[in-house]
């Protein structure tokens, strides 16, 4: 809370002279208070970002980013408090904005201290928190999970008093795509038990943060305050209780983060601390930036690309991603510090367990390895996986690979990334015939390339997101096909990512954003289906979440597909076999590709039987006693767990 009080007072409550306290009283009667002319005390300080703190970070100092109408040219004075010190102070080339930064000691106590910000005889105090740390260390996530990723506005709405938010200008309108449909936090947190019993064990939400645009915001990632949830899915006490409510139940969060762009009604594109925050800040005052703006390239392979041109990176890192989303430049000092301290405040703040970067090639990548660094060094456990969305190129994908052999030197810290060279195979392995170059062998042919990873066991692999065709309709609504791919996600290296819906089969291609990005059957009161239960699920439904559930609560127990070794064999005759294994467990799957069954011979996979007598069929809980020859059904997966 912003106070006024006179200098004298101040200086009274500190032990200074009492006389200048008398002296300045007559102050208090002034009508307003202005660093500039014409402005109310109210308009001082509008906010300070972090909103607060905590003691015993790694790092003992934090940089406030105070703004208010020239604040720039006031004298900022901390009232003493043991172990906190004024470490320096930079004015912004905006008057509007001064950097603070402050030094706090290991064993400062809890409380607030209080900033003085004076001004021609005035003075205005501030008090700002600084508490003791709570969380438990982040749990991180990794191949032993199976990530769920949401669409909040989607999914299900808890809390239709939210639905409609003054000062929102977009607002609620269900019957078009484009627009909010009402979905929220408590809808996401009364349907835990469905998420749970699917086998899924992590939440990844698209952003939750404020999105106050005037028109389609619904996706969340324009932020217009990079330290409040938007109220239409809750308050930033409602998504600590979201992630409290999956931590009882052992489910991990996942946080979406946005280091590229912000949204164009945030205060600092609104009033940027300095042109240097900004790529191309000139759009700013753009009377039509949809016709002037120059977007990016959206060759992001520009980065690893040894020939590239100079003109073609800048190309793809300082431009803005869209007209209404200004971007970031990440090589300002002070505009790195804030996106890094943000990221802690929320980790802090909320207790997630894992963080989704978006776009993590578009901005400055000098900025990003350094931000992924500076995030890792804090919260060692935390998970991080960048969306690399480069479809053609494992090379490509690897680049971004903490540790990755790259000519250049460079080295992005992040341990993980989104798996697009897998999910381009996927996505033309089911629907084409088997010859030389097509069907079954993209998948090899992908997996075969993992020696490019630091670490391939690390990626996110997925069927399907928010933003690419749902997983159903590119296999022509074929749930065979859907099936297939269904067990090569939950069998293959690397994470499982499912979005919501894939796993009762929703359909839907990406000519627009939106025809992907449906709501969920009974998230909504006046839904005439509820497919969050068995009885609300048609059959093709529940076949199809039954596969998944079956699959993905076996997956769980088992070891060897979590960290086990993958050794597959060159598909054959239309079916591909491949092993998990480690020393004491064994997995062996088939992929049958045809229109026929078959019936295979086992032999030239006797170096991974050897020493198996029988099997568990996962899918339908029959013994298998044979495991000399295998026949397994037209277009479908055989998962056998072997026994010795």
């Amino acid at each position: 809370m912003t106070t006024f009080r006179p200098l004298g007072f101040l200086a009274c409550v500190q032990g200074f002279c009492c006389s200048l306290f008398l002296s300045l009283m007559c102050i208090v009667s002034l009508p307003s208070f202005a660093f500039g002319q014409g402005n109310s005390p109210s308009q001082a300080i509008q906010r300070i970002d972090p909103p607060n703190w905590w003691i015993g970070m790694k790092s003992p100092r934090v940089e406030l980013l105070v703004y208010g109408k020239n604040v720039g040219e006031t004298q900022v004075k901390l009232m003493p408090y043991k172990g906190v010190k004024v470490e320096k102070i930079e004015k912004a080339s905006n008057p509007n904005y001064v950097y603070l930064t402050l030094s706090i000691a290991p064993n400062t106590k809890p409380g607030a201290i209080t900033l003085a910000f004076q001004n021609k005889g005035l003075t205005v105090l501030r008090n700002y928190e600084l508490r003791a740390r709570t969380q438990k260390a982040p749990q991180g996530f990794s191949a032993k999970d199976a990530m769920y990723l949401i669409m909040p506005d989607r999914f299900s709405n808890g809390d239709p008093s939210n639905d409609m938010v003054p000062g929102f200008p977009d607002t609620m309108h269900r019957d078009s795509l484009n627009e909010r449909h009402g979905g929220d936090l408590q809808g996401i947190i009364n349907r835990l038990d469905y998420i749970k019993d699917l086998g899924m064990t992590t939440i990844w939400n698209t952003p939750l943060i404020e999105n106050n645009m005037q028109k389609y915001s619904y996706h969340g990632y324009a932020f217009t305050d990079f330290y409040a949830i938007d109220r239409r899915f809750g308050t930033n006490a409602d998504y600590c209780r979201f992630v409290d409510s999956c931590h009882a139940k052992g489910l991990k969060v996942v946080m979406d983060v946005v280091l590229n762009h912000l949204g164009d009604q945030n205060y600092l594109a609104l009033d940027p601390p300095a042109e240097s925050w900004l790529n191309d800040i000139a759009l700013l005052k753009s009377s039509d930036r949809k016709k002037d703006i120059q977007k990016p390239n959206y060759r992001t392979t520009t980065h690893s690309d040894p020939y590239a041109s100079e003109y073609d990176k800048r190309s793809t890192t300082e431009r803005w991603f869209d007209w209404m989303m200004p971007d970031f430049d990440g090589r300002d000092a002070h505009c790195a510090t804030y996106l890094v301290q943000n990221i802690k405040w929320w980790v802090e703040y909320a207790g997630v367990d894992g963080l989704r970067i978006d776009t993590y090639p578009y901005p400055n990548k000098t900025f990003t390895a350094a931000w992924t660094k500076a995030i890792a060094e804090e919260y060692p456990t935390l998970s991080m996986v960048g969306e690399v969305w480069v479809s053609e190129s494992v090379g490509v994908s690897a680049y971004w690979q903490a540790n990755a052999r790259n000519s250049d030197g460079f080295n992005s810290n992040l341990p993980a990334i989104t798996d697009f060279p897998m999910n381009s195979a996927l996505g033309a392995a089911f629907n084409e015939k088997e010859e030389w170059g097509s069907g079954l062998i993209r998948l090899y042919n992908t997996l075969a390339q993992d020696f490019l990873y630091p670490n391939a066991g690390k990626n996110v692999v997925f069927l399907d997101n928010h933003d690419v065709s749902r997983y159903f309709s590119a296999v022509q609504e074929d749930v065979k096909k859907h099936k297939m791919a269904l067990a090569f996600l939950l069998t293959t290296r690397g994470t499982p990512q499912l979005y919501y819906g894939t796993e009762i089969a929703m359909a839907g291609w990406k000519e627009q954003d939106p025809f992907v990005r449906r709501d969920f059957p009974g998230g909504w009161k006046e839904d005439t289906a509820n497919a969050f239960t068995s009885q609300g699920r048609n059959a093709l439904q529940n076949e199809v979440f039954n596969h998944v559930k079956t699959l993905a609560t076996w997956r769980k127990t088992k070891s060897c597909v979590h960290s086990g070794k993958l050794t597959h064999f060159v598909p054959f005759d239309g079916t591909y076999t491949y092993f998990r294994h480690n020393e004491t467990e064994s997995v062996m799957v088939v992929l049958n590709n045809n229109d026929s069954e078959k019936t295979i011979s086992t032999e030239r996979f006797g170096e991974r039987l050897r020493g198996f007598m029988s099997a568990k069929n996962v899918l339908t809980g029959a013994s298998v006693s044979d495991l000399l020859r295998i026949t397994i059904p037209a277009k479908s997966a055989l998962v056998l767990d072997l026994q010795k």
